[in-house]
Formats: C-alpha cells, structure tokens, sequence
C-alpha cells in the first residue's frame, strides 16, 4: 500500500488490549489463568513505557471493584459488566459476549483505538465484532487453541466444537495474528488462517524481578531440583519424582497449588503417595503456594530447574528460572522449543522418555562446570530476547503493519452473530 511500516513503527499509538478471561491486576501465581495476567500486565506495562497510551479490559468478575483503574505503570484497566460479577466459565462468558461488545462499542464510539490486540478465544469474538464497520486493525493471540487442548482438561464434545468454530472466525476476520512460539503458530495455520497475517513473538519475562544473584533459600540435600506449576498430571512433576530415585543426594522442590492448601488436594496426596512408594518421601517437598516475588529467590536456590510437561507449556517457568541464572531441563513441548536451545541455555529431551531424562538429569548434576556454561548463556538469552522492552517494540511493529494494510471488514463478519449465538446485531 505504499506506507513503509518502519517509518511509523514507534509513533504514539491507543492500544486497546482486550483480555476478558484475565486480568492484569490479578495477584501473580494466584488466579487459574496467572501466566496470561502477567503477559497482559507485562506487555501493557512496556507498551506504556514506549510512550503508547493503553487501555486493558476485563470482564468485572467482582462487584467490588472500580471501573476504572489507572496503574501505576501507566496503563488503565477498564472492568467490563458482562454477566454477573463473579467468576464465570468460558461458557458462560460466551454467553454474555454481546455485553461485552456492546460496552467496547459505546467506549470507542467517539475515539476508537488506533489497534485492538485481543488475547484468548473468547475476547477475540469480542474485538472482531467490536469494531465491525470501521478500519481499526484486529491482532490476535490465542496462547492456547481448542485443537490443542491438554488431556487432563474437562470439556464437553460441543464445547470444544463451539470453541474451535470462534477461533477459526477469528483467525480470519483478525488482521493479524500473533503466536507466542513456533508450536503455536503451526497449530494456527493449521485452521486454515494465511500465513501472510502470521507473526510469531514470544512472551516477555521480567528482568526487575528475575534476575542472578546469591543463592537465599536454604539446602536440605547437597543437591537441588526446582519445578513449578500448578498441580495437575500433565505437569509431569510424578515423572520427576520417579526420576528423583535415581540421583542420590538430591532434593526436589515443586512450587505450586493454590495459596493456604495444605496437601489436602487429590494431585498433593498422589505425588506425596507416590514419593513414598519409590523411596523418595524425604526427599520431595510440595512447598505450595509461593509469592510471586518470592520465586526468584527459589529458582536460584536450584542446580536445575525442570521444566517438563507433557504437553503444551507457555515456557515462562524456563525463562524465569534462565533469567535468574540457572540451568533449565525441559521437555520438547510448545514454547520451550524455542525458548531453551538444546545443549546451549539448557537441555532438552523428549516429553515420553524418561529414560533419557534420567539421564540428561544425572548429566547436569554430576558437571558442574557445563551447568555454569548453560547458566551465563540462559542468561543472556533471557535478557537479550525475551525482555517485555524487546517484545512490545516487535508488537508495535505488527501493530503498525496491520494498521497499513487494513480494509474495511468484510461482510462475513456481519453474520457473526448467526454462526456463534452470542453477539449483539
């Protein structure tokens, strides 16, 4: 079209970011969706920092709540009324989206957003119906697809089927859409969208927050193994576990669970029986619930943090614990793919292959010159590509390309209502 996107890369843009499902003013590590709290935090906070004026919404989940917040990084946070003000389900906000765009309509009817970066399913119908008629630019990210979906995760058939039909309208309708890894992006051309409107960028870490410094947590066992995460089966803590019987002198710690549980949840007791079972009980500690603030200190306390689900991982364990200066262990799965470069800022091994990580693991932890080797390049790594400086100037440079190119909609987007049951007319 003729406009040169470097040109107008870092020009003063409105940004509206919608995340209905999560917000960014969530406790860390507390709320079911945190990791997308903080990418939505931690972006909205650089975008502000690059000059940008931004806006997050949010579905209001709470009647006590403002309806609107300015932070203090600069950004303002708008709590929607959609539904009620409680907790809902993806269903259930499903059903309330029309809400939803109704809000977003009236709010930008007299200054709409210069681009509206939508994360997740359900605020993509959201942003693509919101802006229906007008030039504004839809950017989308998934972080997790419907096709993709992890094993452990109850859902009914017509849930899914309804969620995979919104996430292809939205894949087409959005002007672009941007992966946070290489597995995603695969998994979203796989519904079809054009891989001209693809992008990949990565979720940023915070490098205030995550960064080397001494060891502060105390030892039990001459050696340490970190893993963190919410307590569920496909997080292959019980793998580590297992693996645990074959490295003597090692302790493992696993962070995660909901804030004063007390082992008392089925997934505690199974890895605490299953601990006993392979002689391993004195040697694995479920420490629950930790501070967002306080897992710096944790990960650092490690020779290795592991990082090794079954299936899709975000990554932003491995990049926090590299970031901090300690080795990372991961299984090959959804963005540690790109995040840990085998041999170089960590290892890498398959997701169901014990054996080998068994291995890989004794590796690690008998030479501990090579784990200094992966620490200083895992810290660099962090802090050279995965910083939320770094990421929000790529976004704003996709923000800016699709600012270039958009036309107004296309009338398909006008039926949108027929085909998903829930958006105003």
């Amino acid at each position: 079209m003729g406009v040169s996107t470097e040109s107008i890369a870092f020009t003063r843009k409105r940004i509206a970011l919608i995340s209905e499902q999560a917000s960014p003013l969530a406790e860390p590590g507390v709320a079911a969706a945190g990791s997308l709290s903080r990418h939505v935090a931690g972006l909205a906070a650089a975008l502000s920092s690059l000059g940008h004026r931004v806006v997050v919404y949010t579905r209001r989940d709470h009647p006590h709540v403002p309806q609107r917040v300015h932070t203090p990084h600069g950004y303002d946070v708008v709590h929607v009324p959609a539904g009620p003000a409680l907790k809902l389900g993806p269903e259930e906000v499903l059903a309330h989206a029309g809400d939803f765009v109704e809000f977003l309509e009236l709010d930008w009817n007299e200054r709409p957003p210069d681009v509206v970066h939508a994360h997740g399913w359900l605020s993509g119908i959201a942003a693509v119906l919101s802006v229906r008629g007008s030039r504004t630019p839809v950017v989308q990210t998934f972080h997790s697809l419907g096709s993709v979906r992890p094993q452990d995760h109850r859902a009914t058939d017509s849930d899914s089927t309804k969620r995979r039909t919104v996430e292809r309208l939205v894949g087409h309708e959005a002007t672009r859409v941007v992966a946070t890894s290489s597995v995603e992006a695969r998994a979203v051309m796989g519904m079809g969208v054009d891989r001209s409107k693809l992008v990949v960028v990565p979720t940023g870490v915070d490098l205030d927050l995550f960064s080397s410094g001494p060891e502060t947590a105390g030892r039990r066992r001459p050696r340490r193994i970190v893993a963190v995460g919410r307590l569920l089966p496909r997080k292959g803590f019980d793998d580590l576990i297992r693996l645990l019987s074959t490295a003597d002198g090692v302790e493992l710690v696993i962070a995660g669970g909901a804030p004063g549980n007390s082992h008392g949840d089925p997934e505690s007791k199974r890895l605490l029986a299953l601990a006993r079972s392979v002689g391993v009980g004195d040697r694995v500690v479920l420490a629950g619930h930790v501070p967002h603030a306080a897992l710096p200190a944790l990960l650092r306390s490690a020779d290795v943090v592991a990082c090794t689900p079954r299936q899709r991982s975000s990554a932003g364990v491995a990049l926090e614990a590299m970031a901090c200066g300690t080795p990372v262990l991961a299984t090959a799965v959804g963005g540690l793919v790109d995040v840990v470069v085998d041999g170089l800022t960590g290892v890498l091994v398959p997701p169901d292959k014990p054996q080998a990580a068994a291995t890989a693991l004794r590796a690690l932890l008998a030479d501990g010159a090579y784990r200094e080797l992966l620490s200083a390049a895992g810290h660099d790594r962090a802090r050279a590509r995965y910083s939320w400086h770094r990421v929000a100037s790529d976004l704003v440079r996709a923000y800016s390309a699709a600012s270039a190119q958009q036309t107004l909609p296309v009338a398909g987007l006008r039926s949108a209502r027929a085909r998903t049951g829930s958006a105003p007319a």
